[in-house]
């Protein structure tokens, strides 16, 4: 799992309520596969596959919210991603119990957006 000096100096800096489960999202998502980097972008960690996957923007404070720039690629049949707009989607995790019970959802939305971009 390759992680970005620059986030985990940006995340060591961090005032967040819930920077464990940041944290423990970040290590999902890297986790999928190799090939997923990651940056700060949008003033946050942004992970990345043949284009932008997601950023957690830290000002949201009273959940990790994991923001899809374009889920509605990847399809609601993971059971994880919430919204109904055009493009966009969001994963929300309150507590480490729910970053735990929705770990395989993300691991298979993270690899519906790897299958989408053809990896």
């Amino acid at each position: 799992m390759p992680q970005n000096p620059e986030v985990e100096a940006f995340l060591d800096q961090l005032d967040h309520p819930l920077i464990d489960e940041i944290r423990a999202v970040r290590k999902i998502v890297l986790g999928v596969d190799k090939r997923i980097t990651e940056s700060i972008k949008w003033g946050g960690p942004t992970f990345s596959f043949e284009g932008n996957i997601a950023t957690i923007p830290p000002r949201t404070k009273k959940a990790v919210q994991l923001f899809f720039q374009q889920g509605a690629l990847i399809g609601a049949r993971h059971g994880v991603l919430e919204g109904d707009g055009e493009q966009v989607r969001t994963a929300n995790f309150k507590t480490m119990d729910e970053v735990q019970r929705k770990k395989a959802g993300l691991e298979k939305a993270i690899r519906g957006w790897i299958k989408v971009k053809g990896g």
